[in-house]
C-alpha cells in the first residue's frame, strides 16, 4: 500500500487589475492565457476536446438535467474562452472569471507539488506578458479561494479510485478526514464567515463556503464530498473523486501532505480496512468549527456522542494508515508522508508555530500576529486583510509567501530546477506524456485533445483521426518514447501506433 496513485490538481488563481476595480475579470484572465499562448507559440495548438465530458452524471446513480444545472456546471460546452493544452500536459484555460492551471495525470505527491508550482510559473509569466500588451493594465494573480467580498474559487483535488468502491464508503471514511485535514493543509484567512463579518482568524480559507454534506454542485451548495462522476479514463475501472473543499496551497509541503495523506486514506478505503466509528453527527458545523479554531482544542462531536478534536481525528487515521502500511508493505515516498504526518501532528499537538516552515495557515498567522504585535492591530484593520492578501501574490518580489521562501523560512519538497524543466516537460509515467509529446513535436497536426484523447487533423485523411487515451498508466515514456525518436511526422506516429 503506497502514496502512487494517477492523481494532480486544479487551482483558479484570484486575479486584480492594478488601479481598475472594476475591470471585468474574464477579459483580465482572458488577457493571461493568451499572452503566454502568443509568446509560446501556442496560439494555434489543439483545442481542447469537450466531447467525452459530463459534468451532470452523479456518482450516486444519476445525471442531473441540463435544464436543472446551474450554468457554472456546464463544464463540457465550450464558451470560446482562451483554452489551450501546453507541452507538459496540463492545460490552462479561462475558467468564468478565473485563469486556471490544471496539473497533467501524475503518479505521486510529490509530482503534484512539482507540475503545481510549475503551473504557478506559467501563470506568473502570463500576467508578466499580458502586461505588455498595449492598453492592458497590469495584472495581479494571487494563488488564494477568496476575495473577501464573500465569493469563494476552486483549488481542486482529483484522484482515480477503483470503480467498484461502493460510493457510500467513500463519503463515510472521507468526511472525517476532510473535515480534520484543515489543521495541516489550511492555507489561513482573516476574517470568518462568508463575508469575512466576523473579525477573527480562522485556519481554512475554503471552509465557510462549505454548506452541504455530499452534492454534484462546486460553486454552490458546495459539499464535503462531491459526487461528479466524470473520471477522465476507462468507466468501467475507474472512478475520478473530484475533491473541491481544500484550499489553494503555497507551501509545498501542504501541497504534498494534503496528497499523501489523502492517497493513503484512498488506498485504505479501497481495501475496506478503516473503522466505522468516526461518523460525525453534523460534520458542514464541524468543518466551520475547527477552521474558527486556530488553538486546535475545538471538540467536534461524532455520531455516538464522543468528541474528538481535529488533531485527535488525523492521529486515528495516522495510526491505522500505519498498522495499514505495516501489513501490505510501502515505498519511500509513502514512508515520508507517514512520518511527516506524524511530525507536523505531534508539534501541533504541542505549539502550532513549531510549524511555522511547513503549514501556509501558521506561517501566515505569525506574520499576522508580528503586524498585531508591532502596530497594535485589532483582526478587522485593513492592514491585517492586505497581508493576508499578499501571502499568495504570486509575484517572487512581492508574495510574502514567496519572499519567506527565499529567505529559507519555507521547507521545500522540490527544487526550482525540477520547477523549471516540468514548466515545459511533461510527468514520464502517465498518459501525459503522449499528450505532451504529440502537441511539442506535431503542433500543426493536432486538431483537438483532453485528459482521454489526442485528435490528428492528418493529410489524405477526410475526417478527424481520434486516439483515445483511456488508461492513464498507458502512452508514458516507457511505452512510447522510442516511438517518437524513429518518427518524423505525426502521420507516421498515427500509423505506428494504429498498425495502418
Amino acid at each position: 500500500m503506497t502514496v502512487r496513485r494517477v492523481q494532480g490538481s486544479e487551482v483558479e488563481y484570484g486575479i486584480a487589475v492594478q488601479g481598475q476595480p472594476t475591470a471585468n475579470p474574464m477579459v483580465a484572465a482572458t488577457h493571461v492565457v493568451n499572452a503566454y499562448a502568443s509568446a509560446h507559440g501556442l496560439t494555434r495548438r489543439a483545442q481542447w476536446d469537450f466531447e467525452e465530458e459530463n459534468p451532470l452524471r452523479d456518482a450516486r446513480g444519476f445525471d442531473l438535467s441540463r435544464d436543472a444545472a446551474d450554468p457554472t456546471q456546464l463544464t463540457d460546452e465550450d464558451l470560446g474562452l482562451a483554452n489551450i493544452i501546453l507541452g507538459n500536459g496540463a492545460r490552462l484555460y479561462v475558467d468564468h472569471a478565473h485563469p486556471e492551471y490544471s496539473t497533467p495525470e501524475v503518479t505521486s505527491p510529490r509530482d503534484v507539488v512539482l507540475w503545481e508550482r510549475a503551473g504557478e510559473r506559467v501563470m506568473r509569466r502570463g500576467a508578466e506578458l499580458a502586461a505588455q500588451v498595449p492598453e492592458v493594465a497590469p495584472i495581479v494573480l494571487y494563488k488564494n479561494n477568496i476575495d473577501n467580498k464573500g465569493a469563494s474559487y476552486g483549488s481542486h483535488e482529483n484522484y482515480l479510485m477503483r470503480r467498484d468502491v461502493p460510493f457510500e464508503s467513500i463519503v463515510h471514511h472521507l468526511t472525517p478526514f476532510f473535515v480534520s485535514r484543515q489543521v495541516i493543509c489550511g492555507a489561513g484567512r482573516v476574517g470568518q464567515q462568508q463575508d469575512g463579518s466576523v473579525h477573527a482568524f480562522q485556519i481554512g480559507q475554503r471552509a465557510d463556503y462549505v454548506e452541504v454534506g455530499v452534492g454534484l454542485e462546486t460553486t454552490l451548495k458546495r459539499p464535503i464530498i462531491n459526487t461528479r462522476d466524470e473520471p477522465h479514463a476507462d468507466p468501467k475501472k475507474y472512478r475520478r473523486l473530484h475533491v473541491i473543499i481544500g484550499d489553494a496551497n503555497c507551501s509545498e509541503v501542504a501541497i504534498y501532505l494534503k496528497h499523501g495523506t489523502t492517497s493513503l486514506v484512498l488506498a485504505m478505503i479501497e481495501a475496506d480496512a478503516l473503522p466505522a466509528d468516526l461518523t460525525l453527527a453534523q460534520p458542514v458545523k464541524a468543518m466551520h468549527d475547527v477552521s474558527h479554531d486556530p488553538t486546535l482544542t475545538q471538540l467536534v462531536e461524532l455520531d455516538d456522542g464522543r468528541t474528538m478534536t481535529a488533531l485527535d481525528l488525523q492521529w486515528r487515521y495516522l495510526e491505522h494508515a500505519r498498522e495499514f502500511v505495516a501489513r501490505e508493505g510501502s515505498d519511500l515516498q509513502s514512508d515520508d508522508v507517514l512520518a511527516r504526518w506524524e511530525s507536523v501532528l505531534t508539534r501541533l499537538g504541542r505549539d502550532p508555530q513549531e510549524c511555522v516552515r511547513e503549514l501556509d495557515w501558521v506561517a501566515k498567522l505569525s506574520l499576522l500576529e508580528q503586524y498585531r504585535e508591532r502596530d497594535g492591530l485589532d483582526w478587522d484593520h485593513a492592514k491585517l486583510h492586505l497581508v493576508d492578501l499578499q501571502y499568495h501574490d504570486v509575484r517572487p518580489e512581492k508574495g510574502l509567501y514567496h519572499r519567506l521562501e527565499k529567505a529559507g523560512r519555507m521547507e521545500r519538497i522540490v527544487t526550482d530546477e525540477e520547477i523549471r524543466a516540468a514548466v515545459t516537460a511533461p510527468p514520464r509515467d502517465t498518459r501525459a506524456y503522449f499528450r505532451g509529446m504529440c502537441l511539442t513535436r506535431f503542433a500543426s497536426d493536432i486538431a483537438a485533445a483532453s485528459w482521454d484523447s489526442v485528435i490528428f487533423d492528418l493529410p489524405g485523411h477526410e475526417s478527424l483521426q481520434r486516439v483515445p487515451t483511456m488508461e492513464p498508466l498507458r502512452g508514458t515514456a516507457e511505452h512510447v518514447e522510442a516511438l517518437f525518436e524513429r518518427t518524423e511526422t505525426a502521420t507516421e506516429l498515427f500509423r505506428a501506433i494504429t498498425a495502418r
